[in-house]
């Protein structure tokens, strides 16, 4: 089953508002790297494991310095204060924790906050070839947030209760932000929070694997 959802620039609009002034944040490929779009006149440093920290939008038209990328190999903007450095420091700074907030894509998130985001043994592929900084980004978040459609184009569980997918990380996982919900993960379960407008928490149960905890302050996602 599919219901209607957010279009994936709202999904990464409504991740956005978990970011906070003073936050160090790293983007991953996909759908993280639109969060950049929405932080406009926060006072945040977004990293770029390939060595920038502070980047801003999404480069379009003469703005474009195929330099700067982001993890999707996306051109973007730099902002005053922006600052340059190998990837080994880079990634020093990833290991070491200090990142406040990463955001990554996913194939299946389970109730346990583990993920799966790198390969597809159903499709006979790897999605981005390895699972390269993907871990290290994992291991050293304080918070690790996913953000990723309900279900799959032919409209299976991404949330369930198993990993069919080779993990990415284990236990990780603190909040998960679909078109269809968002969803908090804690030793007791998955907390169903907020719910696409006209949806109900039936209806996100449906396609949804592990048995949900309605939260009683239940509410539609406001953008």
């Amino acid at each position: 089953m599919k219901f209607e959802g957010l279009p994936r620039e709202m999904i990464a609009m409504r991740a956005s508002q978990e970011i906070k002034d003073g936050d160090y944040v790293n983007l991953g490929i996909g759908i993280p790297t639109l969060v950049s779009n929405w932080i406009e006149g926060k006072d945040v440093m977004l990293q770029s494991e390939i060595g920038m920290i502070k980047t801003g939008p999404l480069a379009f038209g003469d703005d474009v310095d195929q330099d700067l990328i982001n993890a999707s190999c996306q051109p973007v903007t730099q902002l005053p204060g922006t600052s340059y450095f190998d990837i080994f420091q880079s990634f020093s700074m990833i290991r070491g924790g200090y990142m406040d907030v990463i955001m990554m894509g996913a194939l299946q998130v389970n109730g346990r906050g583990d993920y799966a985001g790198w390969s597809n043994p159903a499709r006979g592929l790897d999605m981005v070839g390895n699972i390269g900084g993907s871990m290290d980004l994992c291991a050293g978040a304080r918070k690790l947030f996913i953000t990723m459609e309900h279900v799959t184009r032919d409209g299976q569980a991404k949330i369930v209760n198993e990993l069919s997918y080779p993990a990415t990380t284990k236990g990780r996982v603190k909040m998960v932000f679909t078109d269809l919900a968002v969803l908090e993960v804690t030793p007791q379960g998955l907390v169903l929070k907020e719910v696409y407008p006209g949806l109900t928490a039936e209806d996100i149960q449906s396609v949804t694997e592990p048995r949900l905890i309605v939260s009683p302050d239940l509410k539609e996602i406001e953008l």
